[in-house]
């Protein structure tokens, strides 16, 4: 414990009162929203929004097996309807980067990763709509399978230390000529195996608690309601407005990454 308290500080009681479910409901809504239906591009902000009540660790602990619902939830909806190439690389360059983040625990920064993380969501949001705009002109080419697994490991680290994995690998996903079925279909077997493995490494590193665990079974349907709404929501939504609100919200992850950082 003391390797864990190092990195996220030490934990206090977890007081599951009005003041808790107040904060925590919209932040478990907000997560199974965009994990069922927008590639969980912003629903790491559940985890900084956690924090205003709970210590860090607690956030963490308390979103994972959450997260693990949300992810067996939405899996029945898009089950083998991910682009297989794409999935393989993110598969493996996140287990990758949640064994590099559970062995570096001690060490890393987060607030620097942070920064740089979201520097470069931000930064690829902006040369695509330079792009669009025939400001920059390049290869329509997608990324290469190499640049694939580099953003997948670094995707698969973010996710280990603050569920932040999203904003990661979706500039590798976008850059990817899939359909917004593909895309989220993918996102929804990533990171679901991701989950399942950081749950074994959360357990192994003692992070999850009985009290993480009690406030989880409360905040459960929540977590199965947003997932469903999410479902729904991607069915409605239209290919075109689908990846915009896909930029939009991988802005808001890159500038909500880069303001935690400087904080």
């Amino acid at each position: 414990m003391v390797m864990v308290d190092r990195f996220f500080g030490q934990s206090g009681a977890m007081e599951l009162d009005l003041m808790f479910f107040a904060v925590a409901i919209p932040a478990v809504l907000i997560a199974g929203v965009s994990k069922g239906g927008f590639g969980s591009s912003v629903g790491f902000a559940a985890v900084p929004l956690l924090t205003l009540i709970l210590e860090p660790v607690q956030a963490a602990a308390l979103m994972l097996p959450l997260l693990v619902v949300i992810d067996f939830t939405a899996l029945k909806p898009y089950w083998g309807k991910w682009d297989p190439r794409v999935a393989r690389i993110l598969i493996l360059g996140t287990t990758v980067g949640g064994f590099v983040g559970a062995a570096l625990l001690t060490v890393a920064n987060p607030d620097m990763l942070r920064f740089l993380i979201g520097l470069l969501a931000v930064g690829f949001v902006a040369y695509q709509i330079a792009r669009a705009r025939g400001w920059l002109r390049a290869s329509d080419a997608p990324m290469s399978d190499r640049a694939g697994l580099a953003f997948s490991v670094v995707g698969g680290f973010t996710s280990f230390v603050a569920h932040a994995g999203g904003p990661v690998t979706s500039i590798y996903m976008l850059s990817q000529p899939l359909t917004k079925l593909e895309y989220q279909a993918t996102t929804v077997i990533t990171f679901w195996i991701n989950n399942m493995l950081k749950l074994a490494l959360y357990l192994t590193l003692g992070l999850l608690t009985w009290q993480t665990g009690l406030a989880g079974l409360y905040l459960m349907p929540v977590a199965i309601a947003g997932t469903f709404l999410g479902v729904y929501l991607h069915r409605i939504v239209p290919e075109g407005l689908f990846f915009t609100l896909i930029y939009v919200f991988l802005t808001i992850a890159g500038t909500k990454l880069v303001y935690d950082a400087i904080a």
